[in-house]
């Protein structure tokens, strides 16, 4: 029997692969038969050269750099999953936002997705197939105003982009969708939970609750594995997702309250 998912021969650029849920992403497009270019600005020891570009995607230049690179050794792209996003804002809310801190989280959670989407996409309209993944996340409806601000309203800005961009292209044969996660159980995110833990005089386990009970309460019970998030960017890019654009999928344990 056929397994259920497959990505046998698709193309794929995932930029910021090396470490998490992009690392969890790229070693599953892999196992299901993709050709996989990932991104990041410092070079892995565990990745071969053929699967890696380095670049910083905060810059044109950078960008410019993947995208030239993707074309001549995957000889053009079916899949790219924005992986890239993240924040060293400070906390003490809006006030402590200064304006190079508002351009910097910018520069790493709205413009790569733009750029690389102005420079490859046109590519997959020509071919008249391709799927854009971007993912955002529940901060854009649920920001911690004391620290999160600044990234909220950039991973927001992302997901009104994604929706124009899937209303442009989609008749044209390439699905654009939102991955929105929640809180995802990464090797930073353990560290912030052993360092909360450690400032309260608590475990592990109690530094973890401290971050759910700060997200409002995850019904779920404990944050998402990164392979679970890279399971649902697997099946959205594939053919079994082929009805599937222009809509956001959260995955967050039930984190965000809806009706």
């Amino acid at each position: 029997m056929a397994s259920f998912l497959n990505l046998e021969g698709k193309r794929a650029l995932i930029t910021a692969g090396t470490k998490g849920t992009g690392a969890a992403t790229v070693n599953l497009f892999r196992q299901m038969g993709a050709h996989v270019l990932t991104t990041a600005r410092g070079r892995p020891e565990d990745l071969p050269d053929d699967l890696f570009v380095e670049a910083d995607l905060s810059t044109e230049a950078g960008c410019a750099t993947v995208a030239e690179v993707t074309r001549q050794r995957l000889g053009g792209v079916d899949i790219i999953v924005h992986m890239l996003g993240g924040s060293s804002a400070p906390g003490g809310g809006f006030a402590a936002l200064t304006e190079q801190e508002w351009q910097k989280e910018l520069a790493i959670n709205l413009f790569p997705a733009v750029r690389l989407d102005r420079l490859l996409v046109p590519d997959m309209v020509k071919q008249a197939s391709g799927v854009v993944v971007h993912v955002t996340s529940i901060q854009h409806v649920l920001p911690l105003p004391e620290s999160t601000t600044a990234y909220a309203a950039a991973k927001a800005a992302l997901s009104t982009y994604s929706k124009a961009l899937s209303k442009e292209v989609s008749p044209k044969g390439v699905r654009v969708v939102r991955v929105s996660p929640g809180w995802i159980e990464t090797e930073a995110s353990v560290h912030l939970a052993e360092r909360l833990a450690k400032q309260a005089g608590t475990d592990l386990e109690g530094g973890k609750r401290m971050i759910m009970d700060a997200l409002g309460g995850i019904p779920l019970g404990r944050p998402a594995k990164p392979e679970e998030v890279a399971n649902l960017i697997a099946f959205l890019a594939s053919d079994r997702a082929a009805s599937i654009t222009g809509t956001e999928v959260t995955i967050d344990g039930g984190t965000v309250p809806t009706a």
